[in-house]
């Protein structure tokens, strides 16, 4: 093999590594997915959305139905509102529920839609009325040492 030839496959290897590391990149943003179905919006408002940000996948029994495309606050109700663009071809009863779910222990955060049994079926504009927050791990274990502290206070007391 003659040096071009080998200068040439090179050439393609690291062509072809850089590809695969911008497809990576990619994917690690959560930006892979571009979509070029029709959407409709749909807003939910939650008291906590712990660290769910814009492009976060939305999901129904496991299956990505869209993703978030707007978090805001809400200066009347002091209320974290989600701005959720969910495609077209996914039809939503108007009871859904809508909850901010954990992948794993530490993993990313998205928001899980539960179907409701409304005939009528939520479309562009509608808000979703029935919302659970997300669970905040740090909440959750200083609930428990409160809890526990509280528990060994009265200990000490009873056997005085």
């Amino acid at each position: 093999m003659n040096r071009t030839a080998i200068d040439l496959w090179v050439g393609v290897l690291v062509a072809m590594g850089l590809g695969a590391l911008l497809f990576l990149a990619l994917k690690v943003g959560n930006l892979a997915s571009f979509s070029t179905s029709e959407v409709y919006l749909v807003q939910a408002k939650f008291a906590n959305i712990g660290g769910l940000k814009v492009r976060a996948p939305i999901k129904s029994a496991g299956v990505v139905v869209g993703r978030v495309a707007e978090v805001r606050f809400d200066n009347e109700s002091y209320e974290a509102v989600v701005t959720m663009s969910i495609e077209d071809r996914f039809k939503f009863p108007r009871d859904t529920s809508a909850k901010i779910l954990t992948s794993g222990l530490l993993g990313e955060q998205y928001v899980g839609l539960e179907a409701g049994g409304d005939a009528t079926m939520l479309k562009g504009g509608d808000r979703v009325k029935l919302t659970q927050s997300a669970v905040v791990l740090e909440n959750l274990i200083s609930q428990f040492m409160f809890s526990k502290a509280q528990e060994g206070g009265k200990d000490s007391k009873e056997t005085k």
